[in-house]
């Protein structure tokens, strides 16, 4: 039922119209706010007396601030309306004359053209910049738009006219000294400009959620003042299909995040059709997000349409455009003046009558409220002024906006590359920019003069909001380490105690939360498994993060693990949200860069849950250059004993060495372990370096040696000589393991070396590790550490892991030459079982490597 329907038939019509103006009178004498306190009341009263009514969450299909609550335009419209002409030619030139020069290059025009408004009244009014005298805003950015943001980039002298001719040529830019534009916004290809990757549909939402929440966690934690910080959002409405993107909306409302605007950009289409062709998406959207909790501002329809609404005293426009699908809306927007005039205008007098006085060409430019500078305005400053609820603006636009008979509203419009000279001097006309037939046909990229009042005007507001947007930086001071004796000196020299590398892993976290200058850097990270992982001792030492602190006495309060939130709790516990822990995790991995402080984030999850689940989440944190680390526990196909096939995880290693800043290691023992952690710490905040770690842990507790000091290089390297068994003259063979197999590899080379055989064994804590130096040296004409590593051993070469075989397989290129290779691995299905009967049956255990060395190296089956 649309909002402007009423309950038919009315027993009482006098009645009915005695309420309506009592409320009303009470509106006008009182004002807005006692007429909400006093449809709140009814509404508890109804609720009280079980008369199972709740108001509709759809208002009626008008913008939500009337024109005479808009405040006044703080800007000057002329020019501000000529400097986004100017954004759109030049974004339209650049992704035209690529596509001209090279068809396959492909980009986005009509995104950008609905969008240019909305950015644009952000730059020149909302989006702060990092400064002195401001922390800066974040802003995730529609990334189809890209071409826009390159263009205002342009204009503001950040690129040559010979960048914006090599977008999307990065490899074969500084052959022309120029600078290749990345496709979508990607910090890694761009990292003085762009800060949030958003390519993949869904990641930015989420993300933009989790880094107001990580601003507020640094207030209340007393690290840093970020209450005056906005995190902005531009997205497209078919990207709100996407599961990340509504996955945390109650959590936005629930933590009360005022510091997030969102502007849905809601110009009907997805990238081939409607996002809702039989309905309305954003009368769809307006019941997501006020049901989750959020502040909604529907900006619909433009200043021309505000003397049409006065007009409507009988209410036929709204019910009108209320009835009207969004298919039919994307008809209107694709056909002309004279089209409109007939089809919606004509569909009965009273409508007919409204549009009387107007032309077919002004009817034309009736604006959608999305491109109206001063609807804009006055949504953006209602939502950065609202308190107590994040907010969207569900801004009405036309996808390919201006593009006319090429692109404005046509099905094909996401994928239009190319204008024939038509289409270009017709888009030159629509938004009269000063270029010749000859310039406009020419693409040719349009610059006023650096004295000229648009660019002095661009500049003067930018510089009032702190400078130029987007902006990365990446200064940030030193975060001293300790030494890793002082908090691991228990795993390096363990003496054969027996304990897992999880429960080293948790004592070690817990030894570094202690020291007075890192300790309060680091931010534990866990989705809904503390106590599965032994972290509930941390409840207590740190405490849990909670915006409200904690408002009830725990059912375990008497314990000495027992649950504790805090205001400025240091865990970030994120409930059985993996998307979630990983976002916040990206927050905190990238608050060197967006925050320009350094924090140290450890996210411990069942690994199966990690790369397979939330994989894209963590490949858009490496294009963000996040440092951190990833502990993925209970790791491997055997090691989680009867969880069975869909928490057993046996390729996480294989996936984590497809990124390339992630290095990924499976440690066996505690000591190798706690030289990885070292040795991350340093890198990513000593040396600042850009990369992240990608650590396994297991469960299973097994006696853990003391660690040589001569095995501390090949532990960081991916290898080194565990030990030599049997006798010195035996027929040799070597013996490769990793994480949990390696105690099976031991075990074997136990019982071959009673064979007489001679046998080496290396732990290996990083396959991955080992390939890539093996192939960077055959690229520098080095040694590679796999052959140094292997050196000193003979014989043909047999690896276990518990990961699939085609893990250990990426050494097979690089092994000395005459060596045999043999890899056994996990693959296939995960099964329920005991770790012996899963090992057994994926033949890594003790059993099946002595079986594989003797069938295939050896002579004896």
């Amino acid at each position: 039922m649309n909002p402007h329907d009423l309950i038919a038939p009315d027993p009482d019509p006098q009645e009915t119209a005695e309420w309506h103006e009592a409320f009303l009178s009470l509106l006008r004498t009182e004002g807005p706010t006692r007429a909400r306190q006093m449809l709140d009341g009814l509404v508890a009263l109804a609720g009280q007396q079980r008369v199972g009514w709740r108001p509709n969450l759809n208002t009626p299909y008008v913008n939500t601030i009337a024109a005479d609550r808009q405040p006044p335009f703080p800007g000057d419209l002329a020019i501000e309306e000529r400097l986004a002409s100017l954004m759109r030619w030049n974004a339209l030139a650049m992704v035209v004359r690529a596509n001209q020069a090279y068809g396959e290059l492909g980009g986005h025009i009509a995104s950008y053209a609905s969008a240019a408004d909305l950015f644009e009244t952000g730059f020149n009014h909302f989006f702060r910049a990092r400064s002195d005298a401001h922390g800066g805003d974040l802003v995730f950015f529609q990334p189809h738009s890209a071409p826009g943001v390159y263009a205002r980039a342009f204009l503001e002298g950040r690129f040559s006219e010979d960048d914006l001719r090599h977008y999307r040529q990065e490899i074969v830019a500084p052959e022309h000294g120029a600078r290749g534009l990345s496709s979508y916004p990607h910090p890694w290809l761009m990292p003085d400009f762009w800060q949030f990757p958003t390519g993949s549909m869904g990641i930015g939402p989420i993300s933009s959620i989790y880094h107001a929440r990580f601003m507020r966690y640094l207030t209340h934690r007393g690290l840093l003042d970020a209450s005056q910080r906005t995190v902005w959002g531009v997205f497209g409405d078919g990207e709100m299909d996407e599961p990340e993107s509504m996955s945390a909306l109650t959590l936005a409302a629930r933590e009360k995040l005022d510091n997030l605007v969102w502007v849905v950009n809601c110009n009907l289409q997805r990238l081939d059709g409607p996002v809702r062709g039989n309905d309305r998406i954003i009368d769809e959207l307006e019941r997501l997000f006020a049901g989750a909790g959020w502040n909604v501002i529907k900006l619909l329809w433009g200043s021309d349409w505000d003397g049409l609404f006065a007009s409507d005293t009988g209410g036929a426009l709204a019910r009108a455009l209320g009835d009207t699908v969004d298919g039919q809306m994307q008809t209107f927007a694709a056909k002309d003046g004279r089209f409109n005039r007939e089809n919606f205008f004509g569909q009965n007098p009273a409508l007919a009558a409204l549009v009387q006085g107007l032309s077919d060409e002004q009817i034309d430019r009736l604006k959608r409220g999305g491109h109206d500078l001063v609807k804009i305005h006055a949504a953006y400053a209602a939502a950065v002024a609202h308190r107590g609820q994040p907010t969207v603006i569900l801004a009405h636009t036309k996808k390919g906006y201006g593009m006319g008979t090429a692109g404005q509203g046509r099905m094909t419009t996401h994928s239009q590359k190319k204008l024939d000279a038509e289409d270009l001097l017709a888009f030159r006309d629509r938004f009269a920019l000063p270029l010749s037939d000859e310039q406009a046909t020419g693409l040719a990229f349009y610059k006023p003069a650096e004295d000229s009042a648009e660019l002095r005007y661009l500049r003067e507001k930018r510089a009032a909001l702190g400078g130029a947007m987007p902006r990365r930086e990446t200064a940030c001071e030193v975060v001293p380490v300790p030494a890793v004796d002082a908090y691991a000196g228990f795993a390096l020299n363990a003496a054969g105690k027996e304990m897992s590398t999880t429960m080293a892993f948790v004592r070690l976290l817990g030894n570094l939360l202690k020291d007075g200058a890192l300790g309060p850097r680091i931010v534990p990270i866990v989705a809904d498994e503390a106590r599965t992982f032994g972290m509930a001792n941390l409840f207590k030492q740190v405490g849990i993060y909670s915006s409200v602190g904690q408002r009830y006495a725990p059912e375990d309060i008497g314990s000495v693990l027992s649950y504790r939130e805090a205001l400025d709790g240091q865990i970030l516990e994120e409930g059985i949200s993996e998307a979630g822990a990983i976002a916040s995790w990206t927050a905190a991995a990238t608050s060197y860069s967006v925050h320009g402080l350094a924090m140290l984030p450890f996210y411990i999850y069942y690994s199966m849950f990690g790369f397979q689940r939330v994989g894209d989440a963590i490949w858009a944190a490496a294009d963000q250059r996040a440092r951190g680390f990833l502990l993925g526990a209970t790791s491997g196909r055997t090691t989680l004993g009867g969880e069975g096939l869909q928490h057993q995880d046996g390729s996480s290693h294989l996936v984590a060495a497809t990124i390339p800043n992630c290095k990924a290691y499976d440690p066996a023992f505690a000591g190798e372990l706690a030289l990885i952690v070292d040795a991350g710490m340093r890198e990513m905040l000593v040396e600042q370096r850009d990369v992240f770690y990608y650590v396994t842990l297991m469960n299973e507790n097994y006696a853990q040696p003391d660690l040589p000091a001569s095995a501390r290089e090949g532990v960081l390297k991916g290898g080194y000589v565990f030990g030599r068994f049997g006798p010195a003259d035996g027929a040799p063979i070597t013996l490769l393991g990793s994480g949990a197999i390696l105690t099976e590899v031991l075990r074997a080379a136990e019982a071959l070396a009673r064979e007489g055989r001679t046998v080496h064994v290396c732990s290996v804590t990083s396959w991955s590790e080992l390939a890539r130096d093996a192939q960077a040296a055959e690229a520098e004409g080095r040694t590679p550490w796999l052959r140094s590593l292997l050196a000193g051993t003979a014989g043909p070469v047999l690896a276990a892991s518990d990961y699939v075989r085609a893990v250990p397989e990426a050494l097979r290129a690089w092994l000395p030459p005459g060596r045999a290779y043999r890899t056994l691995g996990t693959d296939g299905f995960g099964r329920s079982d005991t770790r012996a009967a899963l090992r057994a049956f994926f033949r890594v255990d003790a059993a099946s490597i002595v079986h594989a060395a003797r069938a295939y190296f050896l002579g004896r089956k």
